[in-house]
């Protein structure tokens, strides 16, 4: 046991936002920004070359073309439109080939012919093109009570809440879960999230999908962290809202402050020059999202879990989501369920009590685990939490 605890320590905290901000603004990342802002300033600055100076000539060369003075050479015909990948780019296309055949792989090992529920796979093309990875988990034995809309936490994958799927299969629930942009066996660099605006886009074309293929049922989203916070903006749409019965959300990332004021300024200008520049100082060591050493190894151990530093551009996207809905939380109407760990260090728990306190539904509800971090849903107490997230949709379904 002492060995798992010690590894887990070693590979602690990459995920979800974890380290996100602090990481951007230590010395060293300043740093390095600095240096590379100011290579692409002095790469602006040089000027363009002017024209090439033309070949003179002999005035008195006629250039006269005969059929004798054509070399005969060997003639190329290229394409009008010639197909270019960069390496960069291949790289990526390899790695979600890699991820999402692993992703398949398991969904099509752990789900087929399950006695009381089957898991199975899909691929989503998106509005912009991009394939999303989508699975979902349905009960054989029991009648069908609502539908449940997963969206996972940032850096990790729906695959990870398995166990929550299955849980809900046994009340009743069919559960889709969808990978977002740049995650899991999704479409996109890794962990890299040009826009949250695309998955917010992407949710409601899913939940969209989700409802056409089952009418009738009553529907409900579940999301973790920067899931969490996607749902939160899309079901601010009126027509989405509509739609949904109400939400489960755990430590939603509403609260997440950058530790210094100067990040809100130079965060829009870096991740405009670069977007995807990894601070390597993310992988901060004394942050933990579990109590659990088991339910961290085998999190950090997961190829389909990003590991590395975060990318400004996915750090500026979650401090700019998490802004919008402080400001706009008066407008949530659906019935929510907000948990949250009062020892999270990712999330604001104070950020879900003002959730709470600010929403303009009429059945909200809010819970406080004292001692708790995180990921809710791999801590010790997990099987309390997907109790009290059951019975809370029970009590919405049976009415």
């Amino acid at each position: 046991m002492a060995r798992v605890a010690d590894a887990s320590a070693s590979i602690m905290l990459t995920s979800g936002a974890s380290g996100l901000i602090s990481a951007v603004l230590s010395v060293r990342a300043l740093r390095s920004l600095v240096v590379l802002v100011r290579a692409l300033v002095l790469l602006l600055l040089v000027p363009f070359r002017g024209r090439r100076g033309s070949v003179d000539r002999p005035k008195d060369d006629k250039h006269e073309v005969t059929h004798a003075s054509i070399r005969k050479v060997p003639v190329v015909r290229v394409p009008a439109t010639v197909p270019w990948r960069c390496g960069a780019a291949v790289a990526v296309d390899q790695d979600v080939a890699a991820r999402r055949a692993l992703a398949i792989g398991r969904v099509v090992q752990e789900g087929g012919g399950g006695e009381k529920s089957v898991r199975e796979f899909s691929l989503l093309t998106t509005l912009r093109g991009d394939t999303l990875f989508t699975q979902s988990w349905t009960p054989l034995r029991v009648k069908l009570r609502g539908l449940i809309v997963l969206m996972h936490g940032l850096n990790e994958h729906s695959g990870r809440y398995s166990d929550l799927g299955e849980q809900l299969n046994a009340n009743g629930y069919k559960v889709f879960g969808m990978d977002w942009i740049g995650h899991g066996g999704s479409d996109g660099l890794h962990a890299y999230v040009p826009s949250l605006d695309y998955a917010v886009t992407d949710l409601q074309t899913f939940l969209q999908k989700v409802l056409a293929e089952n009418p009738g049922l009553p529907c409900f989203c579940f999301g973790h962290s920067t899931g969490a916070a996607i749902i939160l903006k899309a079901i601010l749409d009126p027509k989405i809202e509509g739609c949904i019965e109400g939400v489960v959300l755990t430590s939603p990332a509403v609260g997440v402050k950058p530790p210094h004021p100067i990040f809100t300024v130079l965060a829009p200008v870096v991740s405009f020059f670069i977007p995807r520049f990894q601070c390597r100082a993310a992988n901060k060591q004394g942050i933990s999202v579990s109590r659990d050493p088991a339910a961290l190894l085998a999190k950090y151990s997961d190829p389909l879990v990003y590991t590395g530093s975060i990318r400004v551009k996915t750090g500026y996207e979650i401090l700019r989501i998490s802004t919008y809905l402080q400001q706009n939380l008066s407008r949530l109407r659906v019935p929510f369920l907000v948990l949250h760990g009062a020892a999270d260090n990712v999330t604001d728990p104070e950020a879900s009590k003002t959730l709470h306190e600010e929403a303009a539904s009429t059945d909200k509800t809010f819970k406080l685990y004292e001692g708790l971090l995180h990921d809710l849903l791999f801590e010790p107490e997990r099987e309390a939490i997907m109790k009290d997230i059951i019975e809370w949709l029970n009590c919405r379904v049976d009415g």
